[in-house]
């Protein structure tokens, strides 16, 4: 299965509004495949992307319940959160610079992001791995519409939308040029989760083997269009 990535001649607007009509000319990813370790409470959520000539646009929406925002500070581990993740690989295959940037974003915005390059679990993250630096953390501008905090807990219906841009330039950093996008393929993978909520859930794009995001061999694959 691939999902075509659409180029748009002038970048969204970063007001994370899902009927921005920018958005219509991106496709319907929708993260709809729950791990059975899932509560059941298993929310409808969708993302669209698109990409300028300056880096990838992203949204999400989900249809939730339960939402719970704490974590506020750059690289806390926002999978506690009610949070929407996507993972990009732009050159899975190849014998060097294949590693992925993961971006991970708490319902608040608040955002996790590696650059990993072996997912093997180890003491303090992964077996190779680096933390984007807060300088490159600002690069990545998202937009949501949930409050900086969202505590207690909302159990009734919530629908809430988060908008991302990731530069170019900011992944080149990590995989070297990106040479011209049209028809090139990607990996990626894009996840739900609320870990620590009242009624955690795990959901994915693509199907992963166990209860563990970080599984590269199991990306989708998108296409440039």
């Amino acid at each position: 299965m691939e999902y075509r990535v659409n180029h748009l001649p002038q970048p969204p607007a970063l007001n994370a509004d899902w009927a921005d009509p920018a958005w219509q000319a991106a496709e319907i990813i929708r993260i709809e495949q729950f791990r059975p370790e899932s509560s059941d409470h298993r929310p409808l959520t969708e993302a669209r992307l698109l990409y300028s000539d300056a880096g990838i646009h992203g949204i999400f929406r989900a249809h939730d319940r339960y939402v719970r925002c704490v974590h506020t500070q750059f690289q806390d581990l926002v999978c506690k959160d009610s949070c929407v993740e996507v993972y990009f690989q732009p050159k899975a295959g190849q014998a060097e610079n294949n590693g992925y940037l993961n971006l991970e974003m708490s319902g608040n915005g608040t955002l996790l992001s590696y650059y990993i390059t072996d997912a093997e679990r180890a003491p303090g993250g992964f077996k190779e791995f680096v933390k984007l630096t807060p300088e490159q953390g600002r690069q990545v501008a998202i937009r949501s519409t949930l409050p900086a905090v969202v505590e207690p807990e909302l159990s009734e219906p919530t629908e809430w939308c988060l908008q991302f841009f990731l530069p170019f330039t900011l992944l080149e950093a990590y995989v070297g040029p990106l040479d011209a996008l049209p028809g090139q393929a990607w990996r990626c993978n894009l996840f739900k989760c609320a870990d620590e909520t009242s009624h955690p859930h795990w959901a994915s794009w693509r199907p992963v083997k166990e209860l563990n995001f970080h599984a590269p061999e199991t990306f989708g694959t998108i296409r440039f269009a």
